[in-house]
């Protein structure tokens, strides 16, 4: 298949992506900044040490040229525009980009969601051709739109596709979704609290159906951009059941009409006020994706890393990155919070 550079390739996408260019006949190079190998990699995969900030390093990985370079990592326009600075040596991209920077008609988007009614009412699904929040270094969006447009606009030099990602979920996952139901259920906690009825729908992405997404890209160059996620969208309540399916365990689910009575009681990862789910046709017309795998499907790998990963220790120091993103604003784990309620929701 040729030669294939992938940037973040010891991330939770990168592994799965290595592994599916590597099995589809790619000769790969794997860089990340401890140059260290997943278990799952042919033993072909050469990897190497890259950190994506240093430019001249960048350029000696890349070397006198590779056919496809899969960058998991990029994140604003100064990131695209390295990559340009590259586009005489390389034959197409794949950049990881985010479902995230999509902006409703009035204009809210996951930058307002925190305002009062300021969570964004799109429609069902998203097309590609949804308006996105305007590109600046604002935000974690707004970097990512201007990453989008300035790789478009060398389309001519450096064809790239750009997969807006969804909820991504699997193993090694800095900030897993699921947790907030596995270490419930680890800890014994066999009566839950939804907001919404549990109705609530946030497109999820396995990271094994991203990776064939990337390796379907890189066989058809071409500047676009694409939704990537799962075949369906489960609800809260939905993944709930199926996190409890392959634990083993029964739960009771008290479900609300509304709102959530606080943030520590009802409210979970998943909680939005409207659904957010991605049209998924242009991927499958324009590139022939079909998934290689459903929710339910790739579940029991992802509770299963969760399950080890909290083993003999504290959720804070298995997931930092996720503790320091939630703890400021709700501990997603307050128990004492949950009993309080129910205990008047019951009485």
């Amino acid at each position: 298949m040729g030669h294939a550079v992938v940037i973040g390739a010891t991330g939770q996408i990168g592994r799965a992506a290595v592994r599916a260019l590597a099995e589809d006949g790619w000769t790969v190079t794997a860089g990340s900044r401890g140059g260290g190998r997943d278990d799952g990699w042919p033993a072909e995969v050469r990897a190497v040490t890259l950190d994506r900030a240093d430019d001249a390093a960048l350029a000696a990985v890349v070397g006198e040229g590779c056919d496809v370079l899969v960058d998991i990592v990029a994140f604003d326009a100064e990131h695209a525009r390295q990559l340009v600075s590259l586009a005489d040596r390389v034959g197409s991209a794949v950049v990881i980009s985010s479902a995230a920077i999509y902006a409703d008609e009035t204009g809210r988007s996951f930058d307002t969601q925190l305002e009062p009614d300021g969570f964004p009412q799109y429609p069902v699904p998203i097309p590609e051709t949804q308006s996105t929040v305007a590109p600046g270094e604002q935000s974690y969006g707004t970097k990512k739109v201007a990453l989008e447009r300035e790789l478009l606009a060398a389309g001519d030099r450096l064809p790239t596709t750009l997969l807006r990602a969804g909820a991504v979920y699997g193993p090694h996952c800095r900030s897993p979704r699921e947790l907030y139901f596995v270490k419930r259920n680890l800890d014994g906690r066999r009566t839950r609290v939804l907001a919404h009825r549990g109705e609530n729908r946030f497109h999820p992405a396995s990271v094994r159906n991203l990776a064939e997404l990337i390796r379907l890209a890189a066989a058809r160059p071409g500047s676009r951009v694409l939704n990537a996620g799962d075949p369906e969208v489960p609800t809260v309540r939905e993944i709930g059941a199926a996190i409890d399916a392959v634990m083993g365990v029964e739960t009771e689910t008290v479900l609300l009409p509304g709102a959530a009575p606080s943030l520590a009681v009802g409210d979970t990862p998943w909680t939005t006020a409207h659904p957010v789910v991605y049209d998924m046709a242009a991927a499958e017309r324009e590139i022939g994706y079909r998934p290689v795998v459903s929710y339910a499907d790739a579940l029991p790998e992802t509770v299963e890393w969760l399950a080890g990963q909290l083993r003999d220790r504290d959720w804070r120091a298995a997931f930092p990155d996720m503790a320091s993103a939630y703890d400021p604003v709700v501990d997603l784990f307050d128990y004492a919070a949950e009993d309080a309620w129910l205990a008047t929701y019951t009485s």
